[in-house]
């Protein structure tokens, strides 16, 4: 495998949706879990896999699909993990920011079931200061939903699980250049020290 041609393919595909802008890398993942061959463990068949990438706005030709799917499907099943595709186009976290992810998630989950409630984060979260809110063009409540919006509650229990909550901050983070503006930006949002 020509790891230089996998990455210059990720490379395009990260370019094609940075142009469109954060709101794309942050419903890239949404885009992927939608899928009824979803399996809870991040794979989507092939054929998904191709939907998802199109509906990022992402069409690549044939011969560099085929590198991606062969270089994506690690056990050969006709499954693709696109979480590990989703985490070549944005990249992780750096150690600074997952803990301050996982210190908001925490607050939240205090039992450790790895789920929090939304009833919970409403409590907390700020949305008086959205540039919609102050501009009058949102109401408050309707920018919390917007934010729920961005978190994969496929049984509408209203339960936020850690990976989509690492998923979504995950997104976030790689909008953001500067730690320092993330970490205030979190410490802000979620009331943390």
């Amino acid at each position: 495998m020509d790891f230089d041609r996998v990455l210059e393919i990720v490379n395009k595909s990260k370019d094609i949706i940075n142009k469109k802008g954060v709101e794309s890398i942050r419903s890239s993942g949404r885009v992927f879990r939608q899928f009824k061959s979803y399996d809870g463990k991040d794979k989507v068949d092939v054929d998904d896999f191709i939907f998802g990438l199109r509906e990022c706005g992402i069409n690549l030709p044939k011969q560099d699909l085929d590198v991606i799917l062969n270089f994506f499907d690690k056990d050969k099943d006709g499954m693709i993990n696109f979480t590990e595709f989703l985490i070549a186009l944005r990249g992780k976290p750096n150690d600074r920011r997952q803990a301050i992810i996982d210190k908001a998630f925490l607050k939240f989950d205090k039992e450790g079931t790895g789920l929090i409630d939304v009833t919970e984060i409403r409590q907390v979260y700020n949305c008086s200061k959205h540039p919609k809110v102050v501009s009058a063009e949102m109401s408050e409540e309707q920018v919390f939903s917007l934010f729920l919006k961005n978190f994969n509650d496929k049984n509408n229990l209203g339960k936020i699980d850690r990976k989509e909550w690492n998923d979504y901050y995950s997104a976030v983070s790689y909008s953001i250049d500067n730690d320092d503006h993330f970490v205030i930006m979190m410490k802000t949002t979620w009331g943390l020290d």
